[in-house]
């Protein structure tokens, strides 16, 4: 282990595990305590410490039985779907002086939504869709979400 001022002590590796950016090593190193009687005894010193920065391997030591534990990759629709969209809808009102009514449902991630517009919830989305004159967006999906709420989902199961 490299100490902050820069010596090495030599250690033993307990356990390391991966996290986003890089790898954290937990590592005993001997020391000294203080017991209740007032004796001085050998002790060890746990820390979790970044690696490669604090910790260096040592030479000939064989480290395959060390609990390890990697990041688990992503899963296989993450990889082919992609990165999930935001949650959420905004609403972009009507334009125009005495309009007061109308405007456009967009989801979050709509390159025509309005920046800093507040994000609606779902209920709040639908009541706005709700609204005379408010249509919903076809560019980002809204609509293809949306519809399917609004006009239920037992269509097709009325009774003739």
């Amino acid at each position: 282990m490299v100490l902050p001022d820069g010596q090495e002590v030599t250690g033993r590796l307990q356990e390391r595990q991966q996290v986003p950016d890089t790898w954290l090593y937990k590592v005993a190193v001997p020391a000294w305590q203080n017991t209740p009687e007032g004796r001085v005894e050998p002790a060890w010193y746990v820390v979790w410490v970044k690696a490669p920065d604090h910790v260096k391997p040592v030479p000939g030591v064989s480290y395959e039985d060390v609990p390890t534990t990697r990041l688990s990759p992503p899963p296989a629709e993450r990889e082919i779907l992609g990165p999930r969209r935001p949650s959420g809808w905004v609403m972009a009102k009507a334009g125009g002086r005495g309009s007061g009514r109308g405007g456009v449902v967009h989801a979050v991630d709509c390159d025509e939504a309005p920046a800093g517009a507040p994000v609606l919830t779902l209920e709040r989305a639908l009541d706005a869709a709700e609204q005379p004159g408010v249509r919903l967006c076809s560019l980002c999906g809204a609509a293809a979400e949306l519809d399917p709420v609004l006009q239920g989902f037992d269509r097709g199961f009325e009774e003739t």
